[in-house]
């Protein structure tokens, strides 16, 4: 059977990342069809692969890439698969199930999210900026109801489409009117897994991608009042302003690029926080494989993956007291970190390509 991936746009490298690499593993000879590609950025993981990119994939598109979120629909649409491919698989957050092809060709979808660019304005606005903006968002308006019309009508071409969570499930239940099944990301247990030598160390830690929505000046001003060790391990937009309200006990690692190094720090950390809501948030699952227990968001694809009390503890509000309460709680506690790692097995790499298989039987 030939098939051929696609994928949104290749210039970060995060959890769908991890998800397009776990494909590849099961279609080696599978092309990539991106809106672009930025090696460096994606850390030079697809050197050598077979990939194609669309007219966007120029340098100012590479480092803003948002910019041109109004011609990703027609970018994607251009980029033609011929009727020689049997299978697509598209993996998306927005625009790949857009790809055009043959009718002949069977197109699968694994959506990570309705696109929040079409359907969470909240999202819109505070990606660019435009909330103290009147005419800024009178412009956002129109190209809004565009995409969003334009994700729907796309949304039913695909003949199959699951998703990563039950949280978001719902989401496409209400935004495209599809009943989907969840499929749950792969985690690379051969990567993060609980070393039971590790010596757990005197910090706690925090990791992904430093944009606003993350919530990490949450985590920040917690652990400013409460003076214990934080690193944190990722790169993004809002270094610097996260760097200027944090106090020394905070350490700001970069962007990790080694798996084994990342292991280390996920399993020597007390606990790893996260405070943003999140479609799955592979990053908690990762910690957890690792045996170090979180501290969570009760929301999103975090009340999938952290047993409250067994693999770590939630908080109710993405505020500063309510981390600090969550903290104060999650210290009483004696976690068993073999179990916690044990209960990660449900998301294994095996697992989900298991589960795929059965789901292109379509």
């Amino acid at each position: 059977m030939k098939v051929a991936l696609v994928h949104d746009y290749l210039n970060q490298y995060g959890g769908a990342e991890r998800v397009l690499e776990c494909l590849m593993e099961m279609f080696p000879d599978a092309p990539i069809y991106t809106l672009l590609y930025d090696e460096q950025k994606t850390n030079r993981r697809f050197i050598g692969k077979d990939i194609k990119t669309s007219f966007l994939d120029f340098k100012l598109a590479h480092n803003h890439h948002r910019w041109f979120i109004p011609l990703m629909p027609l970018a994607m649409r251009m980029m033609k698969i011929n009727e020689s491919y049997d299978l697509i698989i598209s993996a998306t957050a927005g625009f790949a199930k857009g790809i055009g092809h043959s009718k002949k060709t069977r197109h699968f979808c694994y959506c990570y999210t309705p696109l929040r660019y079409a359907w969470e304005p909240e999202y819109l606005i505070s990606k660019f900026e435009i909330r103290n903006s009147k005419f800024l968002q009178i412009i956002s308006k129109p190209i809004l109801n565009y995409l969003r019309k334009w994700d729907f009508k796309i949304a039913q071409k695909p003949e199959k489409m699951v998703t990563l969570s039950n949280f978001i499930a719902q989401k496409i239940k209400n935004n495209y009117r599809r009943d989907v099944e969840v499929l749950y990301p792969p985690l690379d247990i051969k990567k993060f897994f609980y070393n039971p030598e590790q010596k757990i160390e005197n910090y706690y830690l925090a990791a992904g991608r430093l944009i606003h929505y993350k919530n990490f000046h949450i985590i920040i001003e917690a652990f400013n009042r409460l003076g214990l060790p934080l690193k944190i391990v990722g790169s993004g937009p809002e270094l610097e302003n996260l760097k200027k309200i944090s106090r020394p006990n905070i350490d700001f690692l970069g962007f990790v690029q080694s798996d084994n190094e990342m292991r280390r720090i996920y399993g020597a950390a007390k606990g790893f926080i996260f405070a943003s809501v999140e479609d799955f948030g592979l990053v908690m699952a990762e910690a957890q494989a690792c045996g170090t227990p979180v501290i969570a968001l009760a929301e999103g694809g975090a009340l999938e993956i952290v047993y409250s009390d067994k693999t770590g503890v939630f908080f109710d509000k993405p505020d500063t007291n309510s981390l600090i309460q969550a903290i104060s709680h999650f210290r009483e506690i004696n976690f068993n970190r073999k179990a916690i790692s044990q209960a990660m097995n449900k998301f294994s790499g095996e697992r989900f390509k298991v589960g795929l298989q059965k789901h292109l039987e379509i």
